[in-house]
């Protein structure tokens, strides 16, 4: 994969396979957010064994609730 054409290629291959269940037209809502994931992963990389490691400790839910304002509380 040398140019931004075979990528593409190569991510349309594999949406091909992992449509099963999706309608052609919406496959794409799965493809994009696995890519987004992937892309994450791969950011990440150098610093995910002590990602992990801290969110055994850590409620990461609640940090990222309080941030998008997005917590809900048990009233």
């Amino acid at each position: 994969m040398y140019n931004f054409n075979d990528k593409v290629n190569f991510i349309w291959k594999i949406a091909e396979l992992l449509r099963g269940p999706y309608r052609p037209g919406k496959y794409g809502d799965v493809i994009l957010p696995m890519a987004v994931l992937r892309r994450f992963d791969c950011l990440i990389e150098k610093t995910k064994d002590a990602v992990l490691e801290r969110s055994k400790t850590t409620d990461i839910e609640l940090i990222l609730n309080s941030i998008t304002g997005h917590g809900f509380s048990n009233k």
